[in-house]
């Protein structure tokens, strides 16, 4: 059985990719679904996008507290439950009668796919030991698992949904999930990982998490109705809410959103807020580039899927060669070379029109994919080095929350932007507020570098 030095065996990434991959596939394969979904459902666009949303909601409460559930009860059976439970949720989305009910769906699925990252790199520290370095191929393949299937998502669901409708969707994640509840049963066996004393409800801090949800769908709600009727009492709202969560957070021995930790540790902090950022620009263009291609240019589910292929290839293949440059140079070096290409790639954006040429769409799609794979392995890897001694779930969870959090952040812009101006205009209206924050990340991260 083939290690990497340090103990983290294939057959563990295997099975720890097969979980890790859910979350993010099902966050962004839903994208092509939208269009049919709007249509059997009888919805409009920002009602729509709530599938989206409302996952990333769950997803980004639920990842730290998961995370910190696995550091103290174990990342093996949070791993295994959370594949249990995702499998069955699946099963059942094609029986929804309503709209309604297919959104408890997904939110079920964002919960039970929130176990696996946070538990996968517990596994792979565990397995790995005590080691000066990251183990920078079981990261490669975990950033591939989680990056490389956001990306891959809006192309299988292209393809599931012109072969078989919005239904294939949900029921593909069926046999994944009994095949890592398999292997999951027999390999993770063997992972030594050690437990946290026993947490009990009050532990688990349930007003910060109450707050903290409430802050997110405050916020969503405050940014969607700027599109029709601009609801502003709301920012009243998240303003109270806000510092509602940071006085109960510092106020608690064992916060849900450990503010005193994130202010100490620059390091962890940095690494979180490019997290954000960042995934506001890649979320914003998996999800309109799909809605463009399909409603202005009138490309069908499974072409809109081809197009975007190279997208989802660069960003697999560009991996490994990062994975060989942080193993030399360390992970600063390449984490601001894909910022820069960030900033090309979404300036890209302004080349597209109403006419324009499959080739070029096709080649806008393979720069969009470069700094995708760049970015997300040299994340991960200052992830790694700057997690707190036990507290690497919790971390992880953090980390993909703020996956989350720019994800939120992009579907309420595409939701405010598109709703009003489905068009060419209103991609490049998108595609000018990510290039902006992609200059400010390229900024905040030159200046990272010169003060090492």
């Amino acid at each position: 059985m083939t290690r990497e030095p340090g103990g983290v065996s294939n057959r563990l990434l295997l099975t720890l990719s097969l979980g890790t991959v859910l979350n993010p596939l099902n966050s962004s394969m839903i994208a092509v679904a939208l269009i049919s979904l709007q249509r059997d459902f009888a919805v409009g666009i920002a009602t729509s996008t709530w599938l989206a949303s409302g996952f990333y909601v769950v997803a980004a409460v639920c990842q730290p507290l998961m995370g910190r559930l696995a550091d103290q009860l174990g990342a093996r059976r949070l791993f295994i439950g959370g594949l249990v439970v995702m499998g069955t949720a699946s099963a059942l989305a094609p029986l929804a009668p309503d709209f309604g009910w297919l959104l408890v769906v997904r939110l079920v699925q964002a919960a039970a796919t929130s176990t696996a990252y946070p538990s996968a790199l517990i596994l792979v520290r565990s397995a790995g030991g005590d080691r000066a370095q990251p183990p920078a191929r079981a990261l490669a393949v975990l950033s591939v698992a989680a990056s490389g299937s956001a990306a891959l998502g809006p192309v299988l669901g292209g393809l599931l949904v012109a072969v078989a409708g919005w239904e294939a969707v949900f029921l593909v994640n069926v046999p994944v999930t009994l095949v890592g509840i398999v292997l999951a049963v027999r390999v993770l066996a063997g992972v030594p990982v050690e437990r946290g004393p026993r947490i009990g409800l009050r532990e688990l801090d349930l007003p910060g998490i109450a707050l903290f949800s409430g802050l997110l769908v405050a916020l969503i709600f405050a940014v969607l109705s700027l599109a029709e009727d601009p609801l502003w009492w709301l920012a009243g709202v998240v303003v109270v809410l806000s510092v509602l969560l940071v006085w109960r957070e510092r106020s608690v021995p064992e916060p849900f959103l450990d503010v005193r930790g994130l202010a100490a540790n620059r390091a962890l902090s940095s690494v979180l807020a490019q997290q954000g950022g960042i995934n506001l620009v890649f979320y914003c263009i998996f999800f309109g580039m799909p809605m463009w291609l399909e409603q202005v240019r009138g490309f069908d589910p499974a072409t809109v899927g081809l197009l975007v292929l190279p997208m989802t290839l660069l960003s697999m293949l560009v991996t490994p060669v990062t994975a060989r440059a942080i193993r030399r140079h360390g992970s600063a070096g390449p984490r601001l070379l894909g910022l820069g290409l960030l900033v090309v790639a979404s300036s890209a954006l302004q080349l597209l029109g109403d006419d324009t040429s499959v080739a070029l769409l096709l080649g806008i799609a393979v720069l969009l994919g470069v700094p995708n794979g760049v970015t997300n392995l040299s994340l991960q890897t200052a992830l790694y080095a700057a997690a707190p001694p036990g507290r690497m779930g919790a971390s992880a969870g953090l980390f993909q929350t703020f996956r989350y959090l720019g994800a939120i952040a992009a579907t309420s812009v595409l939701g405010v932007i598109l709703e009003q101006n489905m068009s060419t205009a209103g991609v490049h209206d998108v595609g000018l507020l990510i290039t902006g924050v992609a200059v400010v990340l390229f900024g905040l991260g030159l200046l990272a570098v010169r003060r090492r």
